[in-house]
């Protein structure tokens, strides 16, 4: 057989597409931080600019270790900032995979602050993005399936392809004239 560019281009793309299952354990990430004063408002506490940015680079981590693919950020589905955090506290980001489409995966973070002084700890931020994986000339490409194994795996797939659903069910409605 001959091998032409057309060929050998599409054999590419083939093994491109080739994808397997990997579980939320395989990919999860946890990434830590300490408040420092440029982090910090007029309040004392971190900007929300600044936790949504490691927010993103958590998830986006994640993202990129479950489709070993560039990621980007296709959406920020939801994001509750639950508690400030003080300057001088220590700061959590633990991100998983909830679920995977064909060529998006939704990744669940969550930030706990942690007090140095007296090790009191609380949830302070929740969040779900939306992130598409990418090929080599930057279009969407199919991602590895996702196989949840614990009882909470799996209810973070159930609950992520509730939000999918019901995001697909808004945007229906909006686009129906009235």
């Amino acid at each position: 057989m001959v091998s032409d560019g057309t060929t050998t281009s599409i054999a590419l793309i083939k093994e491109d597409m080739k994808v397997s299952s990997k579980t939320p354990a395989e990919t999860m990430i946890e990434m830590r931080e300490m408040v420092m004063p440029n982090h910090t408002n007029s309040h004392g506490t971190v900007f929300g600019g600044t936790v949504m940015s490691w927010i993103d680079i958590a998830a986006a981590m994640v993202a990129a270790r479950h489709c070993s693919r560039p990621v980007v950020t296709a959406h920020i589905d939801d994001i509750d900032f639950l508690a400030p955090i003080k300057m001088g506290y220590h700061v959590l980001i633990q991100a998983s995979m909830n679920y995977v489409g064909k060529t998006s995966m939704i990744v669940g973070v969550k930030v706990t602050s942690e007090n140095p002084q007296t090790g009191e700890s609380r949830q302070t931020t929740k969040a779900y993005l939306t992130f598409v994986a990418l090929d080599d000339l930057g279009r969407p490409i199919e991602v590895p399936a996702l196989t949840p194994e614990s009882d909470e795996e799996v209810r973070r797939f159930e609950n992520a392809k509730k939000r999918v659903q019901m995001k697909k069910d808004v945007r229906s409605t909006l686009r129906k004239k009235v």
